[in-house]
């Protein structure tokens, strides 16, 4: 079983938006071209959401209605940010790991020559993710990764790509500051069913930049004029089909 991969880069600054706010990925100097570059989340977009229907017959309703590839929700969430992609081919067979890793010797850096690494089960003892005698693996990301000052990077499993056969665990790590170290990325390997080659380029991480800031939550009962004003548009959401695309979409 072989899985789909991110789109090959074409050009070594990439972006995701119109906004001139980057996010710098660096390799090993031996490793630039060696080895499958980040990519805005808008290019990595799996086969199965490009190839399913934009509506599907409701038997409840009894009428074609919009799928998940027309909520645009779902799909912003799936196009935003950068992909972080396995450096190279991962075979699985009966729960047995392999690959073969062509990398050339390091240089003046040293960097681990696997695409995955393991954390013993007692790191994750008491907490839902442990279970005996199973290591929780852990992706190996070769570029180190530099956000603007002031801005950290949420690295979580890439959204909404529940076909994958691990999950991604979700780490908050200030990219401003640790910008010179390696990133990695700990998952959890869910489908022990899986047997199979995760290809070279796999999407084993997404990341988004957040700006640190302070917030507080404010809670309030709603006034007359916030009444009116979300039952106008829960009436207007019930009739116009596409509203939230075409008016609050940003």
């Amino acid at each position: 079983m072989a899985l789909p991969t991110l789109n090959e880069p074409g050009t070594k600054t990439v972006s995701n938006n119109n906004e001139a706010i980057t996010i710098r990925f660096r390799c090993p100097a031996e490793l630039e071209g060696k080895i499958p570059e980040p990519v805005p989340a808008s290019m990595g977009l799996p086969g199965w959401l490009k190839a399913m229907p934009t509506q599907a017959f409701n038997a409840m309703s009894n009428r074609e209605e919009d799928t998940v590839k027309r909520c645009p929700p779902f799909v912003d969430a799936m196009t935003s940010g950068f992909l972080l992609p396995l450096v190279c081919d991962l075979k699985v067979e009966n729960g047995e790991m392999t690959w073969d890793n062509d990398l050339p010797a390091g240089g003046a850096l040293e960097f681990p020559r696997s695409p995955v690494g393991f954390h013993d089960e007692s790191q994750v003892a008491g907490s839902p993710l442990f279970e005996p005698d199973r290591f929780v693996i852990k992706f190996v990301n070769l570029w180190t990764i530099e956000a603007p000052a002031g801005y950290s990077l949420f690295f979580t499993h890439p959204v909404n790509r529940f076909d994958l056969p691990f999950t991604t665990l979700t780490g908050l790590v200030d990219c401003d500051l640790f910008r010179d170290g390696w990133v990695h990325f700990p998952a959890r390997w869910h489908d022990t069913n899986f047997n199979g080659v995760l290809p070279k380029g796999t999407p084993v991480a997404q990341c988004f930049p957040v700006k640190r800031e302070n917030w507080v939550a404010q809670t309030a009962a709603m006034t007359p004029d916030e009444t009116s004003r979300a039952q106008e548009l829960s009436n207007r959401m019930s009739r116009e089909t596409g509203l939230y695309r075409r008016q609050f979409r940003s």
